[in-house]
């Protein structure tokens, strides 16, 4: 079936994409011992170290963080019960438990996102727009969309993305200030210095470019995931449309919570501008593979 070959294809691009990251973060730790001499080991290991202890407060109280930035405000089932039913059902159909904590953003912009570090600490915040815009089998599928990035465990991929693309930045810092090689020419060391240098000095763009690779692998995975939930992938790609034509920023969008949600919460300036430098895939690309799972 088109939907499942979907979802396995997604995820071993993403688990290639993660590879190639950490086969990346040791290039980067062996360009710094050709730049400055030192052990590449031990400058590769205090850089993880350090990534990882700075991520651990976004993992652990980063959905608290997206959340206020967000504007977000808790819901119960009889302030909103068309919301909270539907992400209800949603979960039921895929077996969560226990239903995430539905939150509602106050924005006319058509969006949703997802946060928690594991099904037993998740949340689903929502926007007006959506609510008020998108049919029931849209917002269904938009909803099914969240409910599989929290089954996927996607904020744990993305915190081990972040940790990662930490320590190559760091790494990179650190060299820069660290000082070069002191040796001659002669032995082929100032090559190896200004190639090592060269590499150091692009690694952060590169590793920004691999994260948001990752990240839109992770939208088209949650796309093919909230389809096979739901057996209605028309339902995802006709919301797409509508956000597509709608086009509404969010009023507090921002760079550091962007990646969570459903869309990109940024105004849409031409069709190019879901390409490299971008948190999701084009919406046009998302729509045609959703609606190629019906063939």
């Amino acid at each position: 079936m088109q939907m499942y070959s979907q979802i396995d294809a997604n995820k071993r691009r993403t688990a290639i994409l993660i590879a190639v990251f950490g086969v990346f973060l040791i290039a980067v730790g062996y360009a710094w011992s050709a730049w400055s001499g030192s052990d590449p080991t031990t400058t590769v290991g205090i850089a993880i170290i350090i990534s990882v202890a700075m991520s651990l407060f976004s993992y652990y109280s980063g959905d608290k963080v997206a959340l206020t930035a967000s504007g977000a405000r808790a819901i119960t089932k009889e302030e909103n019960p068309y919301a909270y039913r539907l992400v209800e059902n949603v979960c039921i159909a895929a077996g969560l438990k226990p239903v995430p904590k539905v939150y509602i953003i106050e924005d006319p912009a058509i969006n949703a996102f997802a946060c928690g570090r594991d099904p037993l600490h998740a949340s689903i915040a929502i926007t007006t727009g959506a609510i008020q815009n998108l049919e029931n089998e849209e917002l269904e599928g938009v909803i099914a969309h969240e409910v599989s990035h929290i089954m996927n465990y996607d904020v744990r991929v993305m915190t081990l993305v972040v940790v990662l693309v930490g320590a190559i930045a760091l790494l990179a810092q650190m060299a820069r200030f660290g000082g070069g090689r002191r040796r001659s020419n002669n032995d082929g060391g100032g090559v190896l210095a200004i190639i090592g240098l060269i590499f150091i000095l692009l690694s952060p763009l590169i590793a920004q470019l691999i994260q948001l690779a990752i990240s839109r692998k992770r939208e088209y995975l949650a796309d093919a995931s909230g389809a096979l939930l739901t057996r209605y992938p028309e339902g995802l790609a006709r919301a797409l449309e509508k956000i597509e034509a709608h086009n509404q920023p969010m009023a507090r969008a921002n760079s550091a919570t962007a990646h969570l949600f459903f869309d990109s919460p940024y105004r849409r300036v031409g069709k190019k501008i879901s390409g490299l430098f971008s948190t999701h895939p084009p919406i046009e690309e998302r729509i045609a593979e959703l609606r190629a799972m019906t063939k």
